[in-house]
């Protein structure tokens, strides 16, 4: 199936995203396309001073960051392929432009092919890895509001250290919470816009950002169309099958 894998994991809702959406989430292997986005976030990165220097320890794996700004500029790249696994796949690359440094946030979220038609509306699920080292894995709840907004919460995370798989338990995990729609009184033509929370319950908001984009589909340079092209600079540093 070469659906796109948000319209798997929505079925039929997919149908009640806003338009804008509809045409982000549509991203398939072997289109020969890839997405760029480039905007502002009005706020990203982690607000509490005293959790920073923890945070720096974890930013080589290009999923956290110390740093926290406003009005920082952001470029965004979405690579639909399918993964060394064989499933398909939507890898995201983020650079998020601090003042003096660039700070890179990737992940590549799948198909969970171990859960494929199990849910009742039949709907796959999708799982996302996160890091250049793909080392924490997240189950995602996806839903449409009534507006034709998508949100999204990563659940249930697991991290893999060597041959380890290390679920963690609710007290110690941190949940994303995402929104994302389309803003027609942004700017003269609209644009997109999100916003991401991550909360740990014992300590908080971890990480924001918050922002709009525009956003546009380039071809590949050469023309590739094979279904697991992707860039060479948009592989991570290994892959994870395990979920």
């Amino acid at each position: 199936m070469n659906a796109p894998i948000y319209q798997q994991a929505l079925g039929a809702d997919f149908d009640r995203l806003q338009p804008e959406l509809q045409e982000y989430f549509s991203l398939v292997p072997g289109s020969g396309r890839y997405g760029v986005g480039e905007g502002t976030f009005d706020v990203v990165g982690c607000r509490q001073a005293w959790l920073r220097p923890l945070m720096r320890l974890t930013s080589s794996e290009e999923a956290f960051f110390p740093e926290y700004g406003e009005d920082v500029p952001f470029r965004i790249e979405n690579h639909a392929h399918l993964d060394p696994f064989g499933r398909s796949s939507l890898t995201a690359r983020r650079e998020i432009r601090f003042t003096g440094h660039t700070r890179m946030f990737q992940d590549t979220t799948s198909i969970n092919q171990r859960n494929e038609g199990r849910d009742p509306r039949g709907r796959s699920h999708l799982v996302d890895y996160v890091g250049r080292y793909r080392r924490m894995v997240t189950d995602l709840n996806l839903s449409v509001t009534p507006e034709g907004r998508l949100r999204g919460v990563s659940e249930a995370s697991r991290l893999f250290l060597g041959p380890l798989r290390i679920p963690l338990p609710s007290a110690l995990d941190a949940k994303a919470y995402a929104e994302q729609w389309w803003d027609p009184t942004e700017g003269p033509a609209g644009r997109h816009r999100i916003q991401v929370k991550v909360i740990q319950p014992q300590i908080g908001l971890v990480l924001v950002y918050a922002g709009s984009f525009d956003y546009r589909l380039r071809p590949y340079t050469g023309g590739s169309s094979a279904q697991s092209f992707l860039p060479r600079y948009a592989q991570p540093d290994r892959w994870e099958n395990r979920t």
